[in-house]
């Protein structure tokens, strides 16, 4: 370790550190020093951890060391701080989100007390502090975890949503048509979304599209409410500022930007003609990677299931969509003709591809 001595087994890899304790000594993450000498207890050592469950050590005989109530927190299924110390670390407020999206589905919930001190460092902007390559990092674990929409549910219980996430915060209150989503609120509806899409699939960057595919509509003028026309040029200038903000992957910008420019187009398939069809291919990429527009219609499929009494919806847009890419992708540049070249090519080949998917969508 950096900051205190950490050491690996030679043959099992297994990684030891020595018992320490740690001092508030400066603000935000990295404020801290460490004591790991000789007089420091094991109880001293545990009590240095976020949660009670993760507060408890095993002897060589097995014996559960549990200082904490931490075995009794496992059973009751509450995620509880050990003591007073944690609030002198703010990337604790995330940590415990995250364990909450992890454990959400075994019924696991934050403890009252708990949430209270969350968000008494909310309040006093301890966030503030927290580099953005941690916030980022802690939120990417979230995005992978069993109920990733849990983590985003927990900052804003306390507070800390607002700190770390003002785009997502700007979100709840924000009405849509009920016609269109009987949810309502725009924020709860984005939460919905990202619930489905994980359990469409284990990708981060698919469920941070969902995640950030309706941002613009924080952003809506009051005077166009509860619709939300342009939205999705809105969406494009917040997830910009979003992603300057923090170290987000590019791949996973790219296929954010497609998801909220074009998911709306995407949820019309069945309706659009065969150049619309070839126009939402080609922009998501579709042609040259097929595997992230596969990504594209997962995503889109979460925003359209992610509705109040739609969860089990069938998304058959998505069946036109891969029957359109399947036939562009047939049209080989090599089979046209070999006098046309350069953008005569290119818009020839783009005829070709319309046309494949004009012939093949008569047969689906």
């Amino acid at each position: 370790g950096k900051d205190f001595p950490v050491s690996l087994h030679a043959k099992t890899r297994e990684q030891y550190a020595l018992a320490r304790t740690e001092q508030k000594s400066g603000p935000g993450y990295h404020g801290f020093s460490f004591d790991t000498s000789k007089t420091v207890s094991l109880e001293e050592d545990l009590a240095r951890r976020d949660l009670t469950v993760n507060a408890m050590a095993r002897d060589e005989s097995g014996h559960i060391i549990d200082p904490y109530g931490g075995q009794l927190d496992l059973e009751r299924k509450v995620l509880r701080h050990v003591s007073d110390a944690f609030i002198e670390d703010p990337l604790r407020v995330l940590r415990v989100a995250r364990f909450s999206a992890r454990f959400a589905q075994l019924g696991f919930s934050v403890a009252p007390e708990t949430t209270e001190m969350m968000k008494k460092m909310s309040e006093t902007g301890e966030l503030d502090e927290l580099r953005p390559e941690r916030v980022w990092q802690e939120t990417n674990k979230a995005l992978v975890e069993k109920s990733p929409q849990q983590y985003f549910l927990v900052l804003r219980d306390c507070g800390a949503l607002a700190r770390v996430f003002p785009e997502l915060e700007a979100l709840f209150g924000v009405p849509q048509p009920a016609r269109w989503h009987p949810e309502i609120d725009t924020g709860i509806h984005v939460m919905m979304a990202l619930k489905i899409a994980a359990e469409l699939s284990d990708k981060a960057e698919i469920r941070f599209a969902v995640l950030a595919h309706d941002l613009g509509k924080g952003t809506t003028p009051k005077k166009l409410l509860p619709g939300h026309r342009g939205h999705e040029e809105r969406s494009l200038k917040v997830l910009a500022s979003l992603c300057a903000r923090l170290p987000v992957p590019k791949n996973y910008q790219a296929l954010a930007e497609a998801v909220a420019r074009y998911h709306g187009l995407a949820h019309k398939a069945s309706s659009l003609r065969p150049n619309t069809l070839h126009k939402i291919i080609v922009a998501v990429d579709g042609i040259r990677r097929p595997g992230r527009f596969e990504d594209f219609l997962i995503a889109c499929e979460a925003d359209a299931r992610g509705r109040k009494g739609l969860e089990e919806q069938a998304y058959p847009q998505a069946e036109i969509l891969k029957c359109a890419l399947h036939a562009a992708r047939t049209v080989r540049a090599e089979e046209t003709e070999n006098s046309v070249k350069g953008k005569a090519l290119g818009e020839l080949i783009r005829q070709k591809q319309i046309e494949s998917i004009s012939a093949a969508l008569k047969t689906h």
